[in-house]
């Protein structure tokens, strides 16, 4: 769902995200970018909502219920310990079950890390049958942190994102190439439109395990598209062409 993010204005965004849901009513999984219902707040305070009254997540969570779906998106929220995270939520709303990754690679070069506490913890969330690594933005330029490895095994990726015009190349590269190495689907949500801090292009896109590019989304254009992943295909490629086997092994050390 490739939205254009109001500055601060959680109930507009909200409002373009239910528009565009009911256009596209039956799917199993909506993707939400990175901050979806504020745009890249740097600089929370005043912007970020307390994460016990978070109109964004209330809605995600009363959506994906009704509809028995599951929802995911960022949101820059504000903990009980007065601690903000830029925080990746995925809602089931089958199980009515809330799983969450905090973005661990925070954008310094735009000061992300002043402000907010990175996470320590990578995300892998099982739904239909598939294991989803959640990643935010930055992280899909540190291919260490989200690689397939004993004890963090998935299927695909869902990477969400304000991801600037300016660098729109390397989301191209970087979207083919997690999937690719890790021999997996890749689900890339950025956002259109513009902040005062960047333009913003979108091509949010579905990449399959060999870098094949399954359906992306116009530049520039607020737009939803509905994409199938087949497990017992990935299952079969990896299965015939074994890559993952020759995988290096390794252990990450914590910062």
């Amino acid at each position: 769902m490739q939205t254009d993010i109001r500055w601060a204005q959680p109930e507009a965004n909200i409002s373009e995200a239910r528009n565009l849901l009911s256009q596209h009513e039956g799917s199993d999984l909506y993707v939400l970018p990175e901050m979806w219902s504020t745009g890249f707040a740097t600089e929370p305070e005043g912007v970020a909502a307390d994460e016990a009254s978070n109109a964004a997540f209330q809605w995600m969570h009363d959506e994906a219920c009704s509809r028995r779906c599951a929802l995911c998106g960022s949101l820059a929220i504000r903990c009980a310990d007065g601690t903000y995270r830029n925080r990746h939520y995925f809602v089931d709303g089958c199980s009515d079950s809330v799983s969450f990754y905090d973005k661990h690679h925070l954008f310094t070069y735009g000061h992300e890390d002043r402000y907010y506490t990175a996470g320590t913890e990578p995300a892998i969330v099982s739904y239909e049958g598939f294991r989803l690594q959640l990643l935010t933005c930055y992280d899909l330029r540190f291919p260490v942190w989200s690689r397939y490895r004993e004890g963090h095994e998935f299927d695909a990726i869902i990477v969400v994102a304000n991801w600037p015009e300016n660098r729109q190349a390397a989301w191209q590269v970087l979207t083919r190439a997690r999937a690719v190495e890790n021999q997996c689907y890749l689900v890339g949500v950025n956002r259109v439109g513009a902040d005062r801090y960047s333009h913003y292009k979108g091509c949010s896109c579905v990449i399959d395990c060999y870098g094949k590019c399954l359906a992306q989304c116009r530049p520039d254009q607020v737009q939803a598209l509905t994409v199938e992943l087949d497990l017992q295909e990935l299952q079969r490629r990896r299965s015939k062409f074994r890559v993952l086997d020759d995988r290096d092994e390794f252990c990450l050390k914590s910062k």
